[in-house]
C-alpha cells in the first residue's frame, strides 16, 4: 500500500517499448540532424589561385597529411645530398702502392748515380740524363745535391706521394692537391729541396676517387626515404583560408582533405553522432521510466524534456568550436525550466546529458562539460519552485559565481591566459543572466503550451474572482465553503508531508464544481429545506451523487481548466463506497424479512450490489489527490459532529483515515505510514483551529433566547 515509486515499478511492457521507441526515434533523429549538420558541406568548387569568397573553416578536427609539403621536404633532402664518389680505402691503398712503385722506377737512375762511387763532375754528367721532366731550377738543385741530401729528398717525396694517395683524392681535386704539395713537404728541407720534392711527386699524382652517378642516386634516394610525411592537425573551427586571400596549392589540399570542394556524406561521423545521441536519449528515457513513472506516462512531460534537449543541443552545436562564444549559451535555462515545470531530479539528469553533449561538440572539452553541468546544477538548486521573481535573481547570481569559479579553475590549470579569463568571466555573467531571463520569460508560456500547471496559473486559479469560484459562491454557497475548508485542511497536510501545498489547495477549490449542475442534491446547499434524498431510493441517490463527478469533469473542460487540475475531480472520491446509502439499501432489502437481525433479512441485505454504491474512480494517483480525498471526508464528517472538542475530532479523523486505508484507496499513490500519521496530526491541528471555542457573550444569549421565543410564537399561530 505504501511502496515507493521504485518498488512499485512495473515490468517493461509492450506499451512502454512503443513509447520508448517513438520518443527515442524522434529525439535521436532530431539530435543527429543537429549534431551532424556539418557532415554534408556544400561544394565550394575552388581551385588554386582563386580568391576565397568567405572564411573557410575546418568542420571538424582532422590530421591532414600534406603531399605538397612532403614532396618539397623530400626534394630539399635530395638536393642536400652532395655528389657521391667511388673512393674506398682499399682502392686508395692499391693505387698508393702502384704509384710508389712508379716513383721508385722514375728515380732509379738517380739512385744509381748517387750510389756510384763517382766524382762530383761525373755524377752531374750522369744526372743530366735522368728525370727528363724536371725543369731547369729543380734540375739544378738535383745536380747540386749530395748523396745524403738526395736520400732525404727521395724519402720525403716517397712519403708525400704515399700519404696523398692513401687519402681520398678526387679526380676533380688533382690540381688543388698539387698546389698544396709544397705545404706538406718536410720543413727540415731547404726551399729548393722542397721544390724538388714537389717536382718529383706531382707527375705521379693519380685520382683514387671518381664521381659515381649510381652512388649519388642511391644516397639521394635514402635521404628522400628518410623524410617523414609532413602533417598538421587542423582543429574544429580553425580558419583554413581567410576571406579575400588567394588559395594556394597547400590551402587547396586542406580544403580537399575535408571534402569541402564537393558535397559528400561523412557516413562514419554521421553514424557516430547518431550512436552518441541514441546512448544519451536511451539513458535519459530509461531513468525517467525507472525513477519517474509519473512523468513516463505523461506525453506532455516527455515532449517538454525532448524540446529542452533539442533546443539546448542546437545552441551548443551552433557555437561549437568557437572558443569564447560557446560559453555564452544559456544552457542552464533548460534545467531550470524542467525543474520548475516538472521535477528537479529530471532536470539534473537533462543537465548532465547536455554537459556531456557540450563537451563532445567542443572537441571533447572537459572544461566545457564541467562549465555546463556546474552552472546548470546550481541554477536548479537556486531557482526552486520559481513562484516569485526573487529566486530567478538568486539563481542568476549563484550561476554567475559558479561559472566564474569553473573558468578560473581551468585557467589555473593552464587552459587560458589572462585576456581569455576576462573574456570568459564576461561570458559567464552573460550566460547566467541569460538563463534566468529565458527561464522566467518562458516557463509560463511552456506550461500553458504543454498543459503543465505553473505557479502563476495556480495563483490565478486560486483567486476568488475566478468565474467558477464565483459561481460556487453564488449558486452553491455550502459547497463553496466546504471547498475552502477542504483546501485549508489539505494544504496544511501537504506542508506536513512535503507534497505540493499550492496544487493541493487549488485542486481542493475545484474538486466539487460538478455540484453546480444540481446544487440541491447536496445537503450543504439545501439551507435547511427538505432533503430530496428522503424521497429517493438509495440506488437513485447514489447515482445522483456519482453524477457530480462526471458533471464536474464536463464543467472543468468547458471552463478550460488545466488537465492536471481536472484529474483531481474523479480521484477525490476514488472508488470509495457511499456508506450511508449503501446501509439504507441493505436496511430496505432486509425490511420485508423483519430486518437485518433475521437470517432472511441478512441474506437479502447481502444480495445488495455494493458496486452500485461505489464511485467510478480512479483511486488517487498522487499524494495531493489522496490528501483531498481525506480532507473531503474529514471536513464533512467533523461538520456533522455536535461536539467538536479534541478527543471527538481526533476520533473522527482517525475513523475516516482508517476507513480509507481499509478500503485500499491509496494503493496507487505514494503515501507512507509516516505520511499518514503526519496527515492525521495536521488535520486535527487545523480542525481545532477552525472550530475553536469562543467566549459566551451575554448579548449572544439574549439574541438566542429571542430567536427561540419568536420561533415558538410562529408555531402557535
Amino acid at each position: 500500500m505504501f511502496a515507493t515509486p521504485a518498488e512499485r515499478a512495473t515490468p517493461f511492457r509492450r506499451r512502454d517499448a512503443i513509447r520508448l521507441a517513438v520518443f527515442a526515434a524522434f529525439l535521436v533523429a532530431a539530435m543527429t540532424a543537429i549534431l551532424g549538420a556539418d557532415i554534408v558541406p556544400r561544394g565550394l568548387g575552388l581551385e588554386a589561385g582563386d580568391v576565397a569568397p568567405e572564411d573557410i573553416r575546418a568542420p571538424r578536427t582532422l590530421d591532414v597529411v600534406s603531399t605538397i609539403a612532403t614532396q618539397r621536404a623530400r626534394q630539399a633532402a635530395r638536393d642536400a645530398v652532395p655528389f657521391q664518389y667511388d673512393y674506398t680505402p682499399e682502392r686508395a691503398a692499391t693505387i698508393a702502392d702502384q704509384q710508389g712503385t712508379a716513383f721508385a722506377r722514375s728515380v732509379a737512375a738517380a739512385d744509381a748515380a748517387f750510389q756510384a762511387n763517382l766524382k762530383p763532375q761525373a755524377r752531374q754528367e750522369l744526372l743530366k740524363s735522368v728525370l727528363p721532366s724536371l725543369a731547369g731550377d729543380t734540375r739544378a738543385t738535383l745536380l747540386e745535391l749530395t748523396p745524403e741530401r738526395w736520400k732525404a729528398v727521395r724519402a720525403d717525396a716517397a712519403r708525400l706521394l704515399d700519404e696523398v694517395e692513401r687519402t681520398e683524392l678526387r679526380d676533380t681535386d688533382i690540381a688543388n692537391a698539387a698546389s698544396q704539395l709544397r705545404g706538406r713537404t718536410n720543413s727540415a728541407l731547404g726551399g729548393p729541396e722542397r721544390d724538388l720534392v714537389v717536382a718529383l711527386v706531382q707527375p705521379l699524382l693519380v685520382a683514387n676517387s671518381s664521381y659515381s652517378q649510381a652512388l649519388t642516386d642511391q644516397a639521394r634516394q635514402r635521404a628522400e626515404d628518410a623524410v617523414t610525411p609532413v602533417h598538421s592537425t587542423i582543429r574544429t573551427g580553425q580558419t583554413i583560408v581567410r576571406k579575400g586571400d588567394p588559395i594556394t596549392e597547400e590551402d587547396l589540399e586542406k580544403i580537399n582533405a575535408f571534402d569541402l570542394n564537393r558535397a559528400s556524406l561523412d557516413a562514419a561521423k554521421l553514424a557516430g553522432w547518431a550512436l552518441l545521441a541514441a546512448i544519451f536519449v536511451s539513458m535519459l528515457l530509461a531513468w525517467v521510466w525507472r525513477f519517474r513513472p509519473s512523468l513516463w506516462h505523461r506525453d506532455n512531460a516527455l515532449l517538454l524534456v525532448g524540446l529542452m534537449l533539442v533546443v539546448a543541443t542546437f545552441g551548443l552545436k551552433l557555437t561549437a568550436g568557437r572558443s569564447i562564444l560557446a560559453y555564452f549559451v544559456p544552457v542552464a535555462a533548460a534545467g531550470m525550466l524542467i525543474a520548475i515545470l516538472l521535477d528537479a531530479g529530471a532536470a539534473t539528469v537533462v543537465v548532465a546529458v547536455l554537459a556531456l553533449l557540450g563537451g563532445a561538440v567542443n572537441g571533447g572539452s572537459i572544461e566545457m562539460a564541467t562549465y555546463i553541468f556546474v552552472g546548470g546544477f546550481v541554477g536548479i538548486l537556486a531557482v526552486r519552485r520559481g513562484d516569485r521573481l526573487n529566486p530567478f535573481v538568486q539563481a542568476a547570481v549563484a550561476m554567475t559565481v559558479a561559472n566564474v569559479i569553473v573558468v578560473s579553475t581551468f585557467a589555473l590549470l593552464g587552459e587560458h591566459d589572462l585576456t581569455g579569463v576576462f573574456q570568459l568571466w564576461t561570458a559567464s555573467v552573460a550566460a547566467a543572466v541569460g538563463s534566468s531571463v529565458a527561464a522566467v520569460g518562458t516557463f509560463a508560456v511552456l506550461g500553458n503550451l504543454f498543459g503543465i500547471l505553473t505557479v502563476f496559473q495556480l495563483l490565478e486559479l486560486a483567486n476568488p474572482s475566478q468565474p467558477l469560484l464565483r459561481r460556487l459562491l453564488v449558486e452553491t454557497p455550502g459547497t463553496y465553503h466546504h471547498s475552502i475548508m477542504v483546501g485549508n485542511l489539505a494544504e496544511r497536510a501537504a506542508e506536513a508531508i512535503g507534497a505540493d501545498p499550492l496544487v493541493t489547495r487549488v485542486a481542493a477549490y475545484y474538486h466539487d464544481i460538478g455540484k453546480l449542475a444540481n446544487p440541491l442534491a447536496f445537503i450543504e446547499n439545501q439551507a435547511g429545506a427538505e432533503n430530496i434524498h428522503d424521497q429517493l431510493e438509495p440506488e437513485t441517490s447514489a447515482t445522483v451523487l456519482k453524477q457530480h463527478v462526471a458533471d464536474g469533469i464536463d464543467i472543468a473542460y468547458k471552463a478550460k481548466l488545466p488537465t492536471a487540475l481536472i484529474a483531481f475531480i474523479p480521484q477525490h472520491h476514488g472508488t470509495a463506497i457511499m456508506s450511508y446509502f449503501y446501509a439504507r439499501a441493505r436496511e430496505n432489502a432486509a425490511a420485508p424479512y423483519g430486518g437485518l437481525t433475521t437470517a432472511e433479512g441478512a441474506k437479502a441485505a447481502e444480495a445488495v450490489n455494493e458496486r452500485r454504491f461505489r464511485h467510478m474512480g480512479p483511486k488517487p494517483q498522487s499524494r495531493e489527490a489522496a490528501l483531498i480525498m481525506l480532507a473531503d471526508g474529514v471536513e464533512a464528517s467533523v461538520r456533522s459532529l455536535s461536539a467538536r472538542d479534541e478527543p471527538t475530532i481526533r476520533a473522527m479523523v482517525s475513523r475516516i483515515i482508517d476507513e480509507r486505508l481499509a478500503d485500499n484507496q491509496f494503493d496507487e499513490c505514494d503515501l507512507t505510514l509516516r505520511d499518514v500519521e503526519r496527515i492525521r496530526e495536521a488535520f486535527v491541528a487545523q480542525l481545532l483551529g477552525m472550530y475553536h471555542q469562543r467566549v459566551a457573550y451575554p448579548q449572544n444569549k439574549i439574541v438566542e433566547l429571542e430567536s427561540r421565543r419568536a420561533a415558538a410564537g410562529g408555531e402557535d399561530t
